[in-house]
């Protein structure tokens, strides 16, 4: 049978199905703004999972506060090796930003071991050290999460730009990622245990395309 090989082509024809499903399905449902129609759309495009209407939770001014972020050419932390590898390398580079990701560091790999944390607390230790402009981006770890809030109300560490927060999971998932919705950081939350890399890296995918198309 025919089918569709043009990558953009497959792409530009994923949206438009899902801009009709919407249309059909929930017809009383409106974007607020481009930044997050391109944001829910891409995240539904990664999953097929039209929950992302109801459940990606946004701080005030969240996607423009990110944007103004990468465009100044903050350096970006994740905290798996999954989220790096699907955000757009070569937008970042256009904009002059950095990506990381300590998960697999032997430093702090060491110090987990010895403080008995998860190596994506101790990550995030090492993350808040760091100088510059930062942008950290979660879809595994809550305790990750939980631990860079920590870090903001002892005052320790520089504060983010901002925070995507969408861990997805069954232990301190939903508790982590409410936490952040209410911190007052600039930030984009999945809501409840929906969640993953893949969301975070299409979360920074969606703002990096529309910065290129700006």
């Amino acid at each position: 049978m025919p089918y569709i090989k043009q990558p953009q082509q497959i792409e530009q024809t994923s949206f438009d199905i899902i801009r009709d499903i919407i249309a059909r399905e929930r017809p009383e449902f409106h974007f607020s703004d481009p930044w997050q129609e391109k944001i829910i759309l891409r995240a539904i495009h990664t999953s097929a999972d039209f929950d992302w209407l109801d459940i990606l939770h946004f701080s005030a001014d969240a996607p423009a506060g990110i944007a103004s972020a990468l465009a100044a050419g903050c350096t970006l932390y994740t905290d798996t090796t999954m989220a790096l590898s699907g955000i757009n390398k070569h937008e970042l580079a256009r904009l002059g930003c950095r990506i990381h990701c300590f998960i697999g560091d032997e430093q702090v790999a060491a110090q987990a071991r010895r403080q008995g944390i998860t190596r994506s607390m101790a990550a995030v230790d090492r993350a808040v050290s760091e100088p510059g402009k930062s942008l950290f981006v979660f879809g595994n770890a809550p305790t990750a999460l939980f631990r860079l809030l920590e870090h903001q109300a002892a005052g320790t560490g520089a504060r983010p730009e901002a925070v995507i927060g969408v861990p997805v999971g069954f232990v301190g998932a939903a508790e982590s990622k409410q936490a952040l919705a209410e911190s007052g950081l600039t930030c984009i939350a999945a809501l409840g245990r929906k969640g993953g890399s893949n969301i975070a890296a299409a979360i920074v995918n969606a703002i990096l395309y529309q910065l290129r198309e700006a």
